[in-house]
């Protein structure tokens, strides 16, 4: 059997990501994390560079774009890469957005909210409401 080189399908799997080249994308890692930038190279295993990068974080109605500047993203950290409309609102109307300091006490909060609802049920599993 002999091998022919790569196929056209080939040849669209490689440059998929070609498309999205120097346009503003919005990339979900697999911590949670997400990240926005402009898309300026990539290679095969999806390691992206963005530039002007930030990181979206959000805890209930409050956002906040802490800012990267030039962030390389090795590529099996990604779960998800997609393009922004920039012709849309990038967030609903009702959001409110802070500053970096009062994004992460908003975080903490809510993580210690997370931690004490999870001790609580803890604490009464004995009781068997099931």
């Amino acid at each position: 059997m002999s091998w022919a080189g790569p196929g056209p399908e080939d040849v669209f799997l490689s440059t998929s990501l070609a498309s999205y080249l120097d346009k503003k994308l919005i990339v979900l890692l697999r911590d949670g994390r997400k990240l926005l930038g402009i898309l300026r190279s990539f290679d095969q295993f999806a390691n992206v560079v963005l530039e002007g990068a930030c990181e979206r974080v959000i805890v209930g109605d409050l956002y906040c774009d802490i800012p990267l500047g030039l962030y390389v993203i090795r590529g099996e950290n990604v779960v998800l890469i997609g393009e922004l409309d920039l012709e849309k609102e990038e967030l609903p109307a009702h959001m409110i957005c802070v500053s970096a300091p009062e994004i992460r006490r908003a975080q903490k909060a809510e993580r210690d909210a997370w931690d004490l609802k999870g001790s609580m049920r803890k604490r009464m599993e004995f009781l068997d409401l099931d």
